[in-house]
């Protein structure tokens, strides 16, 4: 039995329950079909408990699922995998910081909306010290650096052999905040500059003159699992991240950041505005 799953091995379990249930059935009845207590069912679909290939193919033949590239997707996240880098943060930092590196880590395409702030996975170590360095209750000096290192070794997914691709949107808001003071900030956007010239890094910028629109009020990350059935969105609070996987959900912010870039500026038009922001600094 597992200790303490994680976002990854719970989103597994209740995407089995989901099927289960639209199959109508209960975890008893499926505990019978199995040869199995209802204990086990539960168990396994509160992630206590790992699942094997073959089993999972046989509930999904019980549930009459007929989507094979969601019965894969089932199979590939219940294959074990090694011990990914965030673990080494186990007991140091909160442990939805490491589901969000995992999430990253196992996103197919990543997508983001930010008002305030410039993108973490686009941040650069003094920026993101800075945002660590003002936070109620404050963060130990041992603490801050914890996080920034652990930001930093996120953005892994951007420069590894197959680089995730990548799409950010920013307010002029997020810009101009100047974390550091103007040296540090002129770096930062150079930097945004810098990444927004790869060609699996999309940057688009919303500037004051847009207006108003939806999502303006958050900060949106929007990770695309193997099917849609999989994605997973990720919101700021205060607290920590809030994961989200309810397919209502994903359809509302699938559609805010798609309005979100109907009004930003194309990337080329980002890149210039950007530069001028930097050129005045």
């Amino acid at each position: 039995m597992r200790g303490a799953p994680t976002a990854r091995q719970l989103r597994f379990g209740i995407e089995l329950r989901k099927l289960r249930e639209r199959a109508g059935l209960s975890a008893t009845e499926v505990g019978r079909l199995l040869g199995v207590r209802q204990a086990q069912i539960s168990n396994m679909e509160a992630a206590r408990f790992g699942v094997s290939p073959e089993r999972i193919r046989t509930l999904a033949h019980h549930y009459s699922c007929t989507d094979a590239a969601l019965v894969d997707a089932l199979v590939d996240m219940a294959t074990r995998r090694p011990r990914g880098w965030w673990e080494e943060y186990r007991d140091i930092l909160p442990a939805a910081l490491l589901d969000l590196a995992e999430l990253d880590h196992y996103g197919r395409a990543l997508r983001t909306g930010h008002t305030s702030h410039i993108p973490g996975l686009l941040q650069i170590p003094e920026h993101a010290r800075e945002i660590f360095r003002n936070t109620v209750p404050a963060y130990a000096p041992p603490e801050i650096e914890h996080r920034v290192s652990h930001r930093i070794k996120r953005q892994a997914v951007l420069y590894q052999d197959d680089p995730t691709p990548y799409r950010a949107i920013i307010h002029e808001a997020a810009l101009r905040m100047q974390f550091g003071g103007p040296a540090v900030q002129k770096r930062q956007l150079e930097h945004l500059l810098a990444m927004s010239e790869r060609a699996h890094i999309t940057v688009r910028v919303i500037p004051y003159a847009a207006g108003a629109y939806p999502g303006a009020g958050q900060a949106i990350y929007y990770v695309h699992g193997p099917v849609p059935q999989l994605d997973t969105v990720q919101l700021d609070q205060s607290h920590g991240p809030k994961l989200i996987d309810a397919e209502a959900e994903l359809n509302v912010y699938r559609h805010v950041l798609d309005r979100m870039e109907a009004i930003a500026l194309t990337p080329d038009a980002s890149r210039e505005f950007i530069h001028d922001i930097a050129h005045s600094l």
